[in-house]
């Protein structure tokens, strides 16, 4: 399997489009974030994973609710937002989403 440096955007993400096995790390420390099998297709220019490889691979902090989204029905919630960093180093990786995974229930990284 191959490692992959995850959220070092300069520009244009390389692995937004990238699906071959592997295990994506922290750009910074190379700590292991994501796996490839956590890894879904989204609307984002970012890669999106549904859950981190352990429960210390990052840090989450809550942010605030976030930016409407619309469900099945046209029915607009506000969703919870957490800024995730790097569990080893700090390294700001983004947001995780909660509820806005490729399955119900899931979170978006």
């Amino acid at each position: 399997m191959d490692e992959m440096s995850y959220c070092s955007f300069s520009g244009g993400e390389v692995y937004k489009n990238h699906f071959l096995p592997g295990i994506y790390v922290c750009s910074e420390c190379g700590h292991k974030l994501f796996s490839s099998m956590s890894k879904f297709e989204h609307s984002t220019p970012w890669p999106a994973f549904s859950q981190t490889i352990h429960e210390d691979s990052v840090t989450k902090h809550p942010e605030a609710w976030g930016p409407l989204k619309v469900l099945r029905f046209d029915e607009p919630f506000l969703m919870l937002i957490s800024q995730v960093s790097c569990g080893k180093c700090g390294n700001g990786l983004g947001h995780e989403f909660l509820y806005d995974g490729p399955k119900e229930g899931l979170s978006r990284f």
